[in-house]
C-alpha cells in the first residue's frame, strides 16, 4: 500500500493536484494524508469576529476551521472520485507547512508528496507556489508538484534529465520505473553536454541506467547546449513529456548549474507535473 502525502490550503490550485493524484494512482491501494496548517495571528479578522464569550480559544478556532476545511476536502474527493482501494486520514496542524511535510514524511514513512505549485493570492492565504519551490529544494522523499491548471493525463511519457554523475541505487529509480510500468509509459533519458565526453564514471552510471530500464520501454537522448535548462526546454518543446522527473544531486554540475535556477523556473510556470527525487538514501 502506498502512503501519499496531500498538503492543501483549500485552493482551487490544491484540490486540483489532489485531483491529479487520486487518479495517477486510481488502480492502486492508496492512504492518502489531508494535511491543512494554521498558524494563528493574534489579530486577523478571525479574531476581531471571535466573540470572547465562547469558551474556545483562538487556537481551537483554527483548528476546528482546519479540520472542517479537510472534512469537506475529503467529502468532495469521495464524492467525485469514489474509489474502494482509497482511504483518507486528515491532518491539522499548527505548524509551518515545511517542517510539517518533514515531520508527517517521517512519522508516517511516506512514499511520495504530491502538492500544487500555486495557490489562493488573497492577502490573507498562503502563497502556495513559494511553498512548493521550498518543499521542492528540501525533498526528502520524492515530491510531485502539479503546475496550475494542469489536467490529469495519464503520462505515457517520462523525461528524465541526468548529469550521469549519481551512483543511482533502486530507491532513486523505483518510483519512475513504477510510473512506466503502471501506465505503459516511456522514460526518455536526456543528458545535455558540452562539448566533452562522458568520463568512465558517468559511463557506468548510464550503464546503470539501461540495466534497471532494461524490462521498459526507454531510450537515451544527448543534446548539446549552452545550458542544461536550455536542452531541457528544447526537449520539452519539441517531445512534450507527461512528467519532468530529476534527482535533486546536490554534490555536482546539477545543483550548481541546473537545480537551483530550474527549481524556481518550474515551480511557478513551467506546465509539466515536475517530479523531484532526492539523492542518497531517503531521510525518512
Amino acid at each position: 500500500m502506498k502512503k501519499i502525502l496531500l498538503p492543501t490550503d483549500f485552493s482551487e490550485n490544491a484540490f486540483n493536484a489532489i485531483k491529479y493524484a487520486v487518479q495517477l494512482f486510481q488502480k492502486e491501494k492508496c492512504t492518502f494524508f489531508l494535511l491543512n496548517t494554521y498558524t494563528p495571528v493574534l489579530y486577523d479578522s478571525d479574531y476581531i469576529l471571535y466573540s470572547p464569550a465562547s469558551s474556545n480559544s483562538l487556537d481551537e478556532v483554527y483548528k476546528n476551521n482546519s479540520q472542517n476545511g479537510l472534512e469537506n476536502v475529503k467529502n468532495r474527493i469521495l464524492k467525485e472520485y469514489p474509489n474502494e482501494l482509497h482511504s483518507y486520514k486528515l491532518i491539522p496542524s499548527f505548524s509551518l507547512l515545511n517542517e510539517e511535510i518533514r515531520e508527517q514524511v517521517q512519522s508516517h514513512n511516506i512514499d511520495l508528496v504530491i502538492m500544487g505549485t500555486q495557490g489562493a493570492t488573497g492577502a490573507a492565504q498562503i502563497l502556495f507556489g513559494t511553498h512548493t519551490v521550498h518543499a521542492i529544494k528540501r525533498a526528502i522523499c520524492p515530491l510531485l508538484a502539479i503546475p496550475s491548471g494542469c489536467d490529469f493525463k495519464a503520462p505515457e511519457s517520462i523525461l528524465f534529465p541526468t548529469d550521469y554523475d549519481i551512483n543511482y541505487n533502486r530507491e532513486h529509480l523505483k518510483l519512475l520505473k513504477h510510473l512506466v510500468k503502471e501506465n505503459n509509459a516511456k522514460i526518455h533519458i536526456l543528458h545535455v553536454f558540452f562539448g566533452y565526453p562522458l568520463e568512465e564514471d558517468q559511463e557506468k552510471s548510464k550503464k546503470t541506467l539501461a540495466n534497471y530500464f532494461e524490462d521498459v520501454p526507454h531510450q537515451f537522448y544527448s543534446i548539446e547546449k549552452n545550458t542544461v535548462t536550455e536542452g531541457i526546454y528544447e526537449f520539452q518543446k519539441e517531445h512534450s513529456p507527461d512528467i519532468l522527473a530529476m534527482i535533486s544531486n546536490k554534490h555536482s554540475f546539477f545543483e550548481n548549474l541546473l537545480f537551483r535556477p530550474v527549481i524556481n523556473e518550474i515551480g511557478f510556470r513551467v506546465k509539466t507535473p515536475f517530479l523531484v527525487i532526492p539523492s542518497g538514501k531517503f531521510n525518512k
